[in-house]
């Protein structure tokens, strides 16, 4: 049942720097972005706050599009979403304070936070567990009929790299779009995998509910990521469920590639030409 406060509980598990936090932004575009941000922090029941030390994307974003979805994983594997919206900055105060007393960023040779953000809680779900036997079925169905979804397409989209983090049993994958009223809707598809390096494919026996309500035709993001911080982003059409070796798939055609992992943000696909230094 959907809220519009965090308890205290809920706060205090928020605290540690220890966690999964995920950010759904809305580009220029209006196509959705993920970015991993571990600094998400509720400062109050009806208000998150948002640790900036590097500059990514998803900062810049927000604050044209404010409307924004979020996604806390904690240590345990207790997950809350929801969504918010972006209302200003601050670079001190008590907040900026508290951030940079965490000892990751207070004995940090190389940076700490120079920004805080704040957003005010429109909605969250409350605490969620995953639904593991669901998933394991799914991911099991998904290996078993994927390559049956494979396009046959020579040119290579994802990296050796970002493909195998995609199949890695273990590595966590969500997908978010941009739902109805303007806000972003982010939904674990843990059972995600490469059916190749063009194309993702997953069983919607996990989510099931959330997953028909994604509309054929639009537009997606997925992120994929391990308990190692390893981690990408891949945009793409999202085709409905299909039929492969009789099982029904979610499919996914992907057409654009991020490396979000830091210190180099960047597109990787379609790749950008370099451009040489011309400013020193």
């Amino acid at each position: 049942m959907n809220r519009n406060s965090f308890s205290q509980d809920e706060i205090e598990a928020f605290r540690p720097a220890e966690k999964i936090g995920l950010i759904v932004s809305i580009d220029p575009s209006g196509l959705p972005h993920i970015t991993l941000i571990t600094t998400i922090m509720a400062a109050n029941p009806t208000q998150i706050t948002l640790g900036e030390f590097c500059k990514g994307k998803s900062k810049e974003y927000i604050q044209k599009n404010p409307n924004i979805a979020f996604l806390i994983m904690t240590l345990d594997k207790k997950m809350w979403r929801g969504n918010a919206k972006w209302t200003h900055l601050k670079r001190e105060g008590p907040e900026y304070e508290i951030y940079n007393d965490i000892p990751m960023f207070r004995y940090n040779t190389y940076f700490g936070i120079n920004t805080v953000h704040y957003l005010d809680l429109i909605q969250t779900s409350g605490r969620e567990s995953l639904p593991m036997s669901h998933i394991v079925r799914a991911s099991l169905l998904t290996r078993m009929a994927k390559s049956g979804a494979g396009t046959g397409k020579r040119k290579r989209i994802l990296k050796p790299f970002a493909e195998a983090l995609f199949n890695k049993m273990d590595s966590l994958k969500f997908i978010a779009y941009v739902g109805e009223g303007g806000f972003p809707v982010i939904v674990p598809v843990v059972q995600c995998q490469a059916a190749d390096s063009t194309r993702l494919a997953f069983s919607p026996g996990a989510y099931k509910e959330e997953i028909l309500h994604i509309p054929t035709g639009t537009q997606v993001a997925v992120f994929a990521i391990t308990m190692g911080m390893e981690d990408v982003l891949i945009r793409g059409m999202y085709s409905g469920i299909q039929r492969f070796r009789g099982v029904s798939l979610g499919i996914i055609d992907i057409g654009w590639v991020y490396n979000s992992m830091p210190p180099c943000h960047g597109q990787i696909y379609p790749e950008v030409a370099l451009k040489p230094v011309v400013n020193f």
